[in-house]
């Protein structure tokens, strides 16, 4: 049977695999050194020039389409009602688990972004900022299922997607600590109209939660789902644990210290694995894999954090 005559799948997206997808990039200059890559790279993720040359660049350039399509489109629709509306900035979404390098990904099209012509204002948002403080998940019980779509406060995380969108000027939004495991009380971060707004998260891409009308996806202009096989991203999550634990949860202020001190590594790691089981494991399974089907991008992941094939979504 012929390519013309074989069924037309019905899936949504078109996979392309890594070698077709490298060489859609232009690679005769590329926008980062060395030592620029070592501070977006996350713990543990392996990033490196070549990735981001065969992986990286085409989906930078990819979205740089969706943008300038975005701004004639509206430039056109204002045109067309007559009205002098303001463009608001376009959302990217991305997407994914705990471990599955979503950080990286953000920070990199943040940096990559930034360097399009046109586009001088990228900035960056993680929904961590939007969980609830533990005082308050320890009111309602939920500490142990931290990062769940339940622990957010998915309201003000809605209101400041609609403020975004609604042109406001500038918005607050709160910082949380890594270190400490919580909201930084009285610390905020201020977002100013960008061109483009990355949002970071892990259950971005979920329906309207009960009695809401509209989803927080139903705000974003392109989303991106980093996607990788639950062996992986076990691994990886135990790896970062092991190395945070014989370095930042040494430090009396971190939230971990007092839950690890007194373990040895092999008991630490025990430890590890029931978080990853009885909390991100299940958080996955739950709720962030189930959206996966909602991106309009999804990178799947093999070892060592390389991109083997992507998923665009059928226009």
């Amino acid at each position: 049977m012929s390519a013309a005559q074989r069924p037309q799948s019905r899936s949504p997206y078109v996979a392309i695999e890594r070698s077709d997808w490298s060489d859609l990039a232009d690679t005769s200059s590329l926008p980062l050194t060395e030592e620029e890559l070592r501070n977006i790279r996350g713990l543990g993720d392996l990033l490196d020039l070549q990735e981001v040359s065969e992986v990286y660049l085409p989906v930078s350039e990819l979205l740089s389409i969706y943008v300038k399509q975005a701004q004639l489109l509206h430039g056109n629709t204002v045109e067309f009602f007559g009205e002098r509306a303001a463009r608001t900035p376009f959302i990217i979404a991305v997407a994914g688990s705990v471990a599955a390098g979503k950080s990286t990904v953000s920070r990199l099209l943040k940096e990559l972004m930034q360097r399009w012509d046109g586009i001088p204002s990228v900035e960056l948002v993680t929904t961590d900022g939007f969980l609830y403080p533990n005082s308050e998940l320890e009111k309602r019980g939920l500490m142990e299922r931290k990062g769940f779509p339940e622990s957010y406060d998915r309201k003000r995380l809605l209101e400041f997607v609609a403020d975004i969108k609604s042109g406001k000027s500038e918005i607050q939004v709160p910082v949380y600590s890594h270190l400490t495991y919580n909201i930084v009380e009285g610390e905020y971060i201020t977002v100013t109209k960008p061109d483009v707004l990355i949002v970071e998260g892990l259950n971005l891409l979920q329906p309207p939660a009960t009695g809401q009308e509209v989803a927080l996806s139903d705000y974003f202009d392109f989303s991106i789902y980093i996607d990788a096989d639950q062996e992986n991203l076990e691994k990886w999550y135990l790896a970062r644990f092991s190395q945070l634990w014989s370095t930042a949860f040494t430090n009396p202020r971190s939230y971990f210290h007092d839950l690890t001190k007194d373990l040895t590594e092999e008991q630490a790691m025990d430890r590890a694995r029931g978080f990853w089981r009885n909390i991100n494991l299940l958080n996955l399974r739950e709720n962030i894999e189930p959206t996966r089907s909602r991106a309009t991008l999804v990178m799947h992941k093999g070892d060592e954090h390389r991109v083997e094939k992507v998923l665009l979504r059928k226009i």
